[in-house]
């Protein structure tokens, strides 16, 4: 079938473009393909680079780190990964960091949601400017909120919990989630709605199963930079905990002692902090290259 004759006007003009095109791969030079390719191959490197640095500093002993710069372990040890996994003060850190960035996901969503629905499918007065309003939020530097949230939750009692954490966050993840979903559902016709309200769906019912597998991938995008803001926000996260919710990454910057930094811990722990958003972009990797194509990222 792919070689049959195109018959219209349209067919024929593709199958000249794509003709065109195969004969320009074919004439480009052989010298500039492998200059691309190497140039793609140093920028790669140059990514990967301090990666693979932090593995390998994880698996030396801190004498080996200090002493010569060395490509691979000499020493092979893994007494770092054991001291993360067998001290409280460790691994505690990476659950509280799990805890405060789940619980900000979950509420940004339920939130965003129903929002961005609404800014999507209806006109009111001033909904341009409170959308605006909201987006405004993300322009603003966490440490602008630092003072009355540290005042607030000390007040009421949040301090030092996983629920301070991810409230402070939601201030600029939901606006951040409602700006993503809102361009996925304004790319939604409005008929379907009003199709399913017609055969009698309710709008819980409708929104649940029809619209929200609808906008799959809008919703996976969100979940990726939610994750990506709470997960590596620093500020906000160590100064409104101390010890009960203290996240990983103020745990890192208390490793000096009277020895020095433990820079062994300290690159195992780093290894560490790198797997977790590796894991969340291997399960929604088909709906951020879909959202990136289709939304409004």
């Amino acid at each position: 079938m792919s070689n049959s004759i195109p018959t219209t006007p349209e067919a024929v003009r593709k199958q000249a473009a794509a003709n065109n095109n195969r004969r320009r791969r074919q004439a480009r030079p052989v010298s500039r393909q492998w200059r691309r390719r190497g140039l793609m191959t140093a920028y790669i490197i140059f990514v990967l680079l301090p990666v693979y640095w932090l593995l390998n500093m994880s698996f030396q002993s801190n004498s080996e780190i200090l002493g010569s710069l060395t490509l691979w372990p000499q020493d092979f040890t893994l007494e770092h990964y054991a001291k993360i996994f067998s001290d409280s003060n460790w691994y505690m850190g990476y659950v509280n960091s799990i805890a405060y960035v789940l619980m900000n996901m979950l509420i940004s969503l339920a939130v965003a949601l129903p929002a961005a629905y609404a800014f999507s499918r209806y006109r009111f007065i001033g909904d341009k400017h409170l959308f605006f309003w909201l987006l405004t939020n993300l322009m603003a530097p966490p440490a602008v909120f630092l003072l009355p949230y540290f005042q607030l939750y000390y007040t009421v009692g949040l301090f030092d919990t996983h629920v301070a954490v991810a409230l402070a966050h939601c201030l600029f993840n939901i606006p951040l989630a409602i700006w993503i979903l809102e361009g996925f559902m304004s790319s939604v016709p409005k008929e379907i709605d009003e199709t399913a309200f017609i055969d009698g769906y309710s709008f819980p019912r409708f929104f649940v199963k029809i619209f929200i597998p609808m906008i799959s991938s809008g919703i996976g995008v969100t979940l990726f930079f939610l994750f990506m803001f709470s997960w590596v926000e620093l500020l906000l996260a160590s100064t409104l905990t101390s010890t009960g919710a203290q996240p990983i990454g103020s745990v890192m910057t208390q490793t000096k002692g009277a020895s020095g930094i433990d820079w062994g811990a300290l690159s195992a722990a780093g290894v560490l902090t790198i797997l977790p958003g590796i894991v969340v972009v291997y399960f929604v990797r088909n709906h951020i290259a879909k959202g990136f194509a289709l939304g409004r990222t």
